[in-house]
């Protein structure tokens, strides 16, 4: 094992290149031209449980990987591009973490990235395996591999102040973090697969088997931003997951000068999420509602924001029959809510109101790379959310990213959680407290 977490890490280092220059002359200048890039992860997780969690009360795993990609130049508009991903195991004193490792806590290694792209004027063609980051299909890169997926996307800015989006999505390759969970009503409303988010880690598979089983044709995505009026952005994606769900997400954000001094800059945002299943209905019948909105201010280097949501309630028959058809399910990464906390997810249950204050303070004034975030989270559970007991459940945490100055592109971060009530039984409660320490090298 020790061998080949150094062939890894070696090869993460082969990273040396030349920049790659606007455009290519010849087939051999495309390849010469091109560069690499990459990022070296260290991942260490401490979680001790408290309350009714059974045998397992404490967990951890120290992990190491990482990714090196390379891309080509452009020949006459056309670039090439992939990526290769890994994670493996340093030490794991005590009950292996699963998040930081693919089946059966083991290390692993994928070509998560292999794409052809096509560039002319203001439109963007890009297909094949990719990191997608938009709202309802994300990365949710919050261990050591991102989830990633097999796509074909094509991006226009021809309309002022506006970016188009079409594309559609055929598969999907879960992330590390996913492994968090064990399928169900939790996995499916936190970003992962109904049916299996164990298993399916490190391999790149059709959406809707993934998602629930059953082989789909795919998501077909839309979208529109615009940027055209002076501190705005309002955006619009539609999600097509044929044989499953239309999934329809809307965010505006805006931000105003305070009439009492330019020190205090105001902003606000709201979100919708709009589900509704279709076709075959893999996923049971779904017609969710989630709304949020979110107020803040910043002062200098200060930053203080308050956010509320609330999402549609289920019956109680909807309760016993799994808990799906009103909350917003997410199988393929999404997690965009304001509300959401660093690892509890439940305001996408059916019935749940939930509302988090957060606030951050940059260093950077005093001379330091260094921000800090710290953040309370509460979730009012509905009897018939399908996930435990009427209750409300919490979570406070804090966030630091420091960037030393003497060693460039370091990135040190240290991360806590800490949930109550999380999930609740006849058994009784279950929380944790929860440290993490990564550090990212990028080259």
């Amino acid at each position: 094992m020790k061998k080949k977490i150094a062939l890894s890490i070696a090869a993460m280092g082969f990273a040396v290149s030349t920049t790659a220059l606007s455009a290519a002359e010849d087939l051999n200048s495309m390849f010469s031209e091109g560069k690499a890039s990459g990022q070296l992860r260290m991942f260490y997780i401490d979680r001790e449980y408290q309350g009714s969690a059974g045998n397992q009360t404490h967990r951890g795993s120290t992990a190491v990987g990482g990714h090196l990609k390379y891309e080509t130049a452009e020949l006459n508009g056309v670039s090439l591009g992939a990526a290769f991903y890994t994670t493996h195991e340093v030490d794991s004193r005590r009950t292996v973490d699963p998040t930081l490792f693919g089946k059966d806590d083991e290390g692993y290694s994928i070509l998560g990235e292999a794409y052809l792209q096509y560039k002319h004027e203001n439109t963007t063609f890009k297909g094949g395996r990719q990191k997608l980051s938009t709202p309802m299909l994300g990365d949710d890169d919050a261990r050591m591999i991102p989830n990633l997926f097999e796509a074909y996307v094509l991006t226009n800015r021809d309309v002022a102040n506006t970016a188009l989006t079409l594309g559609h999505v055929t598969k999907f390759a879960q992330g590390t973090f996913g492994r968090v969970y064990n399928g169900g009503l939790l996995s499916a409303t936190s970003g992962y697969s109904y049916d299996d988010s164990k298993n399916h880690v490190g391999s790149f598979t059709n959406v809707g088997t993934y998602a629930f089983d059953e082989k789909t044709d795919g998501i077909t995505m839309a979208s529109a931003t615009y940027t055209g009026i002076e501190n705005l952005k309002l955006q619009l994606w539609d999600y097509y997951a044929h044989d499953i769900m239309n999934i329809i997400y809307g965010e505006a954000n805006y931000s105003w000068k305070c009439l009492v001094t330019d020190a205090l800059k105001p902003y606000a945002g709201v979100q919708i999420i709009k589900e509704d299943s279709v076709g075959d209905e893999f996923g049971g019948e779904i017609d969710s509602l989630y709304a949020a909105a979110k107020f803040g201010v910043k002062i200098e280097n200060f930053d203080l924001s308050f956010a509320y949501s609330k999402t549609g309630k289920n019956s109680a028959v909807e309760a016993a029959e799994g808990g799906l058809e009103s909350a917003i399910v997410s199988p393929w990464g999404g997690m965009p809510a304001y509300t959401q906390g660093m690892v509890t997810r439940h305001m996408f249950m059916a019935g749940t109101e939930a509302a988090k204050v957060a606030a951050s303070y940059n260093f950077k004034d005093m001379g330091a790379n260094l921000t800090t975030v710290a953040y309370y989270t509460e979730f009012d559970m509905d009897a018939n959310s399908g996930y435990g007991v009427e209750r409300t459940a919490s979570e406070a945490g804090f966030d630091a990213i420091y960037n030393p100055k003497v060693v460039k592109n370091l990135q040190l971060r240290l991360r806590g959680n800490f949930p109550r009530a999380f999930a609740q039984s006849a058994a009784g409660k279950t929380g944790w407290n929860e440290y993490r320490f990564i550090a990212n090298y990028n080259f």
